[in-house]
């Protein structure tokens, strides 16, 4: 009668520690499903695939955007010009787009603030 209730118990922890292993399992195989990706490209390499002209091309559009700003449309043609101006600088052309940036912002705020009165 013994040996049949520790052959009882002995079952019965055969079956919770299989239970726990395969919760373990789930919880391991879970995590390594989700872990951090590998990038694909560093940002050299998104410089290197841009071409150069096009980062001072974005960067003469946003000037001629920006300057156009100050006669027409200031608030929408700033804005658009502020936008393409950040794009250029990301892609190279910084000073063209900073001065297009600082166009636009001009821009805007007259168009906001100083036009209305007039």
């Amino acid at each position: 009668m013994m040996a049949n209730n520790r052959k009882q118990n002995r079952d019965h922890r055969n079956v919770e520690t299989e239970a726990i292993d395969k919760e373990r399992s789930y919880r391991e195989e879970a995590a390594a499903e989700v872990g951090a990706f590998e990038r694909k490209k560093d940002d050299e390499d998104f410089k290197s695939d841009v071409n150069d002209d096009s980062g001072r091309n974005l960067g003469w559009l946003a000037l001629a955007l920006s300057i156009i700003s100050l006669f027409v449309l200031p608030v929408f043609l700033g804005a658009v010009g502020i936008i393409v101006g950040f794009i250029a600088r990301r892609r190279g052309s910084e000073s063209l787009g900073s001065w297009a940036i600082g166009i636009g912002i001009v821009s805007v705020l007259l168009g906001l603030f100083v036009l209305p009165f007039f």
